[in-house]
């Protein structure tokens, strides 16, 4: 059973995703949070799988309860989707910079809601991956991160090099097991292996540092 917490300061926003994933028999949503503060104590006290957040609320926003969460080591295995209501959304390189492990725009289609949710909780996908890597590179086209000269990319081998860069296009692992020409398994082991290289604790992480280092650079299409 997938554990979701929903934390928004919109019921309507809050009882119209509740009612999506409770129709679904492996996701319970186990609590309701209207700001980020209550959002924290929440995610503390029932040890969600997903936390689906809100960027802008009051208290405490998403971005600073996403870094929360990312920092404490008894949340290790909470995976926070950021919500934003925007196509273009200025936060969403600092919510994955906080930890996030994707997002979501709040008005995505049932089925791809439902999608996001099973796929976080695996740990082994970025979340919609065709939208993500869309905003991002639509961001980072208007506004250029600085390139980060002490990365830890050398450390990698070639393998997980490429791996990394192909996670930062938004590829799933089967996507890039047959772009790489070898088994899902052996693609997830080499994302894993770079995530431990770079101490990322998770993919999303591995697309900011692609960026950042210049390994992937955004398309202006």
């Amino acid at each position: 059973m997938i554990r979701v917490l929903l934390v928004d300061d919109q019921p309507l926003i809050r009882s119209g995703f509740r009612a999506l994933l409770d129709l679904e028999d492996d996701i319970e949503v186990v609590a309701e949070a209207a700001d980020g503060a209550q959002g924290l104590e929440l995610t503390r006290q029932h040890l969600p799988d997903i936390v689906l957040i809100d960027i802008q609320m009051p208290v405490v926003d998403g971005i600073e309860a996403t870094r929360r969460i990312a920092a404490d080591p008894a949340l290790a295995q909470v995976h926070v989707v950021v919500l934003t209501n925007y196509g273009m959304d200025e936060y969403v390189l600092d919510a994955l910079r906080a930890g996030a492990a994707g997002f979501l725009v709040k008005d995505i289609v049932p089925d791809d809601l439902v999608h996001a949710v099973r796929v976080a909780a695996r740990g082994d996908a970025l979340l919609a991956p065709s939208i993500t890597r869309k905003l991002i590179n639509r961001y980072l086209t208007a506004q250029p991160l600085p390139t980060v000269a002490d990365t830890g990319l050398d450390e990698l081998t070639g393998r997980e090099r490429e791996a990394v860069t192909l996670v930062a296009q938004g590829l799933s692992n089967d996507q890039i097991a047959d772009r790489m020409v070898i088994s899902p398994l052996t693609a997830k082991t080499h994302i894993n292996r770079a995530m431990t290289k770079l101490h990322a604790r998770d993919r999303a992480q591995l697309v900011v540092l692609a960026y950042e280092s210049g390994l992937v650079t955004p398309r202006t299409s």
